[in-house]
């Protein structure tokens, strides 16, 4: 089967590497500032002192859990590739019936090991075996690719003759709309989905309010920049590049198979094995980090919260079998989903991550900028602008060649502003902790009672 994939998508991703800086530099300190003032621990908290509304932050904390299912289905779905493709590249492929439903047996087995792996390891490890796990899995990445990048140059003869190649048998690959096959409407909005909209995503929010300092946060913006900026562009222009190398891909599959199956057929045992581990365990990771997120946000920020605020007795031994149970539960759901899978992984992934963006973007951007953002703003903001983004796409109707994002976005920042402007002003004392910045120096700060 013949497989085309456009350079623009290079272009694309170099959007998320430039994206760390704002998500760190424009609400990555005060968010650290705030969440120390307030003794935050997830996103959630944040938005229910700024707001001071229960409604809105258990509204938050179920639409996040219900995205980040969708991410985690998409890196299950990537697991499960990977896994199909080493497995097919020694033993060739087999297929069987689940449920009446036809299916490769190797993506069958690699999702159920990625499953295991991943909610056990979250369950027992918790926080910091992740957070450890991050670390590791971003050296391994490096090396893996770094070993695919050598063979890629040395069987396509060096990166003169591969970029001749392209030139001359796929020259779309070298223009930024992939001669057509990528609208200017498309790559604005994915701009957007993995450029500028990301200072919405709670994932990477949650990771600001554990800086120390402002100098670890200025070292973050760089380090992680260089970091993410190496395995994001590294790994798409490797994508172009195998296109000199890999001819066809195997029939059945699409090109989220591109990788897999490079590593699995030009590299040597050895380093594939090796290289293969790489967004396996990168994968693996991801799911356990938005696992944790997803199980946290239903106890602590829904649960917990709710006994605290009627004075009951909380029971951390309770708290802890309900925790592991819902995190067993959200991983299950996933793999169901993921079992058979509704479209490529990066579609998976694009729309969790608009439907996070939408719920939290203007909730934190004019929460932690603008003095009138109020509760009633944000939560009609939030509701609007996400049914407004599922309606549209689930509708599949057209908006000008531009992808639903623009329409959720833009709905949420004008109910935003209505609903803010036209209800009640937001309590004094937040707005010291959230703006002390626009009061008279020496200004008594408090930190607003709990809801």
């Amino acid at each position: 089967m013949a497989w085309n994939m456009g350079f623009g998508w290079v272009l694309l991703a170099m959007t998320q590497v430039l994206a760390i800086f704002p998500v760190m530099g424009v609400i990555g300190k005060k968010m650290a500032v705030i969440g120390r003032k307030i003794d935050a621990v997830t996103v959630i908290d944040v938005i229910r002192v700024r707001y001071q509304s229960n409604l809105l932050a258990n509204t938050a904390a179920v639409s996040l859990v219900i995205f980040f299912c969708g991410t985690m289905t998409a890196q299950f779905m990537g697991g499960a590739n990977i896994f199909a493709a080493a497995v097919q590249g020694m033993f060739g492929q087999t297929r069987v019936s689940l449920f009446g439903v036809e299916m490769n047996h190797n993506y069958l087995a690699g999702m159920f090991i990625c499953a295991v792996v991943v909610v056990v390891f979250t369950a027992i490890g918790g926080f910091k075996a992740v957070a450890l796990t991050d670390v590791f899995s971003a050296m391994i990445m490096l090396a893996g690719m770094g070993l695919i990048a050598y063979n890629v140059l040395s069987q396509g003869g060096g990166m003169e003759n591969i970029m001749s190649f392209i030139a001359a048998e796929h020259p779309h690959m070298l223009q930024p709309t992939a001669g057509g096959r990528i609208s200017v409407q498309l790559l604005i909005s994915m701009w957007m989905l993995v450029g500028v909209l990301t200072i919405g995503l709670p994932q990477s929010l949650v990771r600001n309010m554990s800086y120390r300092s402002s100098q670890d946060l200025h070292r973050a913006m760089i380090y992680g920049t260089v970091i993410a900026g190496a395995m994001i562009l590294g790994i798409h222009l490797l994508g172009v590049l195998s296109r000199a190398v890999i001819l066809e891909l195997p029939g059945g599959t699409t090109t989220d198979f591109v990788i897999p199956h490079l590593t699995v057929s030009r590299l040597p045992p050895l380093l594939a094995g090796i290289a293969i581990t790489a967004p396996l365990i990168a994968a693996i990771s991801t799911i356990s980090s938005l696992l944790l997120a997803a199980s946290s946000s239903i106890i602590k920020d829904v649960y917990q919260h709710s006994l605290e605020r009627k004075g009951l007795e909380v029971d951390q031994r309770k708290i802890g079998r309900f925790s592991m149970i819902t995190t067993a539960l959200i991983g299950v759901i996933c793999v169901a989903v993921a079992l058979q899978p509704p479209t490529i992984i990066v579609w998976v992934n694009m729309f969790a991550f608009g439907g996070l963006q939408t719920t939290f973007f203007w909730t934190f951007l004019l929460g932690f900028f603008w003095k009138k953002a109020n509760s009633t703003g944000a939560l009609v903001a939030m509701a609007g602008g996400v049914f407004a983004y599922c309606y549209f796409m689930a509708a599949r109707i057209p908006i000008f060649g531009f992808h639903h994002i623009v329409v959720g976005i833009g709905v949420g920042f004008v109910l935003f502003v209505i609903g803010s402007l036209l209800s009640k002003p937001t309590d004094e004392k937040v707005l010291k902790l959230f703006f002390p910045e626009q009061y008279p120096v020496g200004t008594k700060i408090e930190v607003p009672d709990k809801i």
